[in-house]
């Protein structure tokens, strides 16, 4: 599928498991949420794909930290899949916070799945 990503413009995604990485240094359950909801203001590169409805989200993981940790786990996640250039990096200097992976299961071992 193509989708018009913002300043990013038209996107292919090929079909297939995507992570990405973010953060939300407070109010971890809200952000969570928001991103879950496809009716929203498209405000996040990763907006584009959650109200797109060709998008399914299979598992949330999150990470408590007192510390900014959304680069370093870009660089884990990169050894695992391939880069979708600029997404969602606009205020870092990371290659992609989005990755196509073959599967998820790897994140068991950094994270813990998000459960309300």
């Amino acid at each position: 599928m193509k989708i018009e990503v913002g300043s990013l413009g038209k996107l292919a995604f090929e079909k297939g498991f995507y992570i990405y990485i973010g953060s939300a240094m407070n109010g971890i359950e809200n952000r969570v949420e928001r991103h879950l909801k496809a009716d929203k203001k498209i405000h996040w590169h990763i907006d584009y794909l959650t109200t797109s409805g060709f998008v399914k989200i299979h598992k949330v993981y999150i990470k408590e930290s007192f510390e900014r940790e959304e680069c370093q786990i870009a660089r884990e996640v990169s050894s695992h899949g391939l880069p979708i250039e600029n997404f969602g990096c606009s205020d870092c200097k990371c290659i992609s916070h989005l990755y196509k992976v073959k599967d998820f299961g790897f994140l068991d071992e950094i994270m813990t799945p998000f459960e309300k």
